[in-house]
Formats: structure tokens, sequence, C-alpha cells
């Protein structure tokens, strides 16, 4: 392997390294839950009766379903019917079981 090629091959490394470290701290700790702000079935995740997984929400806006979002933004969204987002789950909008 020549000088140049083991430059270029630690230099991609050192890149490839640095820029995971950078990008998936700062993402993960940006967001945070915020309940009854999804479409029917883009959920992030299960929140209760009537969800079970990802994008099992049945209803939208449903009060107990969770997206990630930018963190500090939840309690400010703003939703059609005077919905707002919470950082706790909600007895709102919930599936007709």
């Amino acid at each position: 392997m020549t000088h140049s090629m083991k430059t270029l091959a630690v230099a991609g490394s050192l890149a490839a390294a640095l820029s995971a470290h950078f990008a998936t701290p700062a993402s993960a700790q940006s967001k945070e839950k915020c309940f009854g702000v999804a479409l029917a079935g883009q959920n992030d995740c299960a929140a209760g009766p009537g969800t079970t997984c990802a994008g099992t929400s049945k209803v939208d806006y449903q009060g107990n379903s969770w997206k990630l979002v930018p963190a500090g933004t939840c309690t400010t969204m703003e939703l059609p019917g005077g919905r707002m987002g919470s950082l706790e789950a909600l007895d709102r909008d919930l599936p007709q079981g």
C-alpha cells in the first residue's frame, strides 16, 4: 500500500468517526415524546390501549400515542380543533372500542 493510500484511508476513517460522533448524540438529545400530535398510523411507538407499536394509532391526534418532536416544541404545537401537544398521555381522541 502506498503512503498516499494509507493517508487517505486514515483520513477517511477519521472523518467517518467524527461525523458519527457529532451527528448521533445531538439528534438523540434534542427530541422529546409529544402526545396527541401524530396523525393516524404515524405514531412513533406504543402508548396505551389502541396502540401496540409504531404506526398503529387509529385516529388523528390520538391522545395516548406519541411522536418524537424537537425538544421544547411539544406544548406549543397548535393542532386543528384547538388541540395542543402534551408531554403526558391525554384522554382525548381515543379510538372507539
